[in-house]
């Protein structure tokens, strides 16, 4: 069966920058299981995976604009450090919820100063290529229940109340 919209994908994946350093991996863990065509995955590597099958390696290199984005500096704000009193204990490379003009969105805390913080809106992989080595381990149409939900279903159901 080929991977396409509303098949169950279960795979094996290494994602690296182009340093080559490893960014993650299911190495070692369980494979990544996921309902294709419901923008679980980056645009780039969705586009990849269809029309393949169980059994398929590959790798492939995803351009910003199909992964995270690119950056936008004017996501990037120094702020008086006063505006995280109510936060008990803030740190760099911390990700917090913040409510800005286009609704909420995630910021990441990038550098604490004397009076300031800087924080970033952009995605931490915003910008950057990366190369994806997956391996399809199998392919399954999805069920109707799965469909509805939105997301794959352990043997005997997913456990919660919907």
């Amino acid at each position: 069966m080929k991977i396409a919209a509303n098949t169950v994908v279960s795979m094996h994946y290494q994602v690296k920058n182009n340093d080559d350093e490893v960014l993650d991996t299911s190495e070692g863990k369980q494979p990544l299981v996921f309902i294709h065509g419901l923008g679980f995955l980056i645009p780039g590597l969705e586009q990849e995976l269809l029309d393949k099958e169980a059994g398929a390696k590959f790798s492939c290199t995803i351009e910003p604009v199909n992964a995270y984005g690119e950056r936008h500096e004017g996501l990037v704000q120094k702020l008086p450090i006063d505006v995280f009193d109510q936060i008990e204990e803030i740190h760099e490379g911390m990700q917090l919820r913040a409510d800005t003009d286009q609704g909420e969105q995630s910021i990441f805390i990038t550098k604490i100063e004397d009076e300031f913080v800087t924080v970033d809106g952009n995605h931490p992989l915003a910008g950057v290529e990366l190369t994806f080595d997956v391996e399809v381990l199998e392919v399954r149409e999805a069920t109707e229940e799965e469909v509805a939900h939105g997301h794959v279903h352990a043997p005997g159901g997913c456990g919660h109340e919907h």
